[in-house]
């Protein structure tokens, strides 16, 4: 009798605590948002300048904690493990995406998370070196259909946003060319603008200087439509190459669980953030456009992206390496 009262007393108690919580406004105390890669990235700059703007909408101040490695698996871990309470975000790419495509992982995004709001798209510029004989989409795809696996192209390692736009590009034109991957671009532009690879999907951002200086030569963006960043450059469907419409992009997810009000709240101001004037030009000058979208809109983003991916792998052949 004890034993059962004592139990109901504690059920009781949890209840009460339970009702206290909910009762307090959101956010009640600052929040944190995970980066799963280093500072000083692309993601992280947005991230930070988002950050900052949610902060003075929801009068709490927003942490970024940078946490990388594992394929955003150590981040997604501490999300997973996070209060369901709204005041833990995780920024999150097409990356985080695609690596359970290839590799295993205990995590699906949707599944398991909670998305609240898709946050900027990014678009690629194709670039060539200016010894290859291509000054458009088509001459590249007749030089490298009379050239099968002579040509290299790189990106930023196996199952990057890069490698599967640059897949999907040779499923769409019929080539075949030699994948060189590298660990970040960094090292990929030297061998890019020194001649010994000869094409990439790049970022907008990073490409321009080396455009601008002719060291490499812009054919086409990736988008759907033209980049902002690069209004004279065609898309690659304007070039002669529909069906390869791709774009990086960055958006919050929350653990499993997180109160819908929560939510809301969050992809409203993230709405509100990334369409105001200040924020807007930041990111067209970072080669990105703000986004914003509802948690639905983002679910049936992630898992629309989720599906393009796995058709590639599976046309391409592609496997995860370690």
């Amino acid at each position: 009798m004890i034993a059962r009262t004592c139990t109901k007393a504690l059920a009781l108690l949890f209840a009460l605590l339970a009702l206290a919580a909910h009762a307090q406004p959101y956010p009640s105390r600052p929040l944190r948002v995970l980066v799963p890669l280093a500072p000083g990235g692309g993601m992280d700059t947005v991230t930070r300048s988002l950050a900052q703007s949610l902060g003075n909408a929801l009068g709490q101040t927003v942490v970024v904690d940078n946490r990388p490695g594992a394929g955003s698996q150590i981040a997604l871990e501490i999300l997973s493990d996070a209060a369901p309470d709204g005041h833990t975000l995780m920024m999150l790419s097409a990356t985080t995406v695609i690596y359970p495509l290839l590799y295993k992982s205990r995590f699906d995004i949707v599944r398991d998370f909670a998305p609240v709001s898709q946050v900027t798209a990014q678009g690629y510029a194709l670039v060539v070196h200016p010894s290859l004989p291509a000054k458009t989409v088509l001459e590249l795809v007749k030089h490298a259909r009379a050239n099968p696996g002579k040509l290299n192209y790189s990106s930023s390692g196996i199952g990057s946003p890069i490698h599967m736009t640059t897949e999907l590009f040779q499923i769409a034109t019929g080539t075949k060319m030699i994948h060189v991957p590298y660990k970040g671009m960094g090292a990929a532009y030297a061998d890019l603008v020194g001649g010994r690879i000869e094409l990439s999907f790049a970022t907008i951002i990073s490409s321009q200087p080396h455009i601008r200086s002719g060291r490499l030569r812009v054919l086409a963006v990736s988008p759907p439509k033209r980049a902002p960043a690069m209004p004279d450059t065609p898309t690659l469907a304007e070039a002669g190459v529909p069906g390869v419409a791709v774009v990086n992009w960055y958006g919050l997810i929350s653990p499993k669980g997180t109160p819908k009000a929560a939510i809301d709240r969050v992809a409203a101001e993230t709405v509100k953030a990334v369409r105001a004037p200040e924020l807007r030009k930041r990111l067209i000058a970072d080669g990105s456009e703000g986004v914003g979208t509802t948690a639905a809109e983002f679910t049936a983003h992630i898992r629309a992206e989720s599906d393009q991916w796995r058709r590639v792998i599976k046309q391409a052949g592609i496997r995860g390496q370690r």
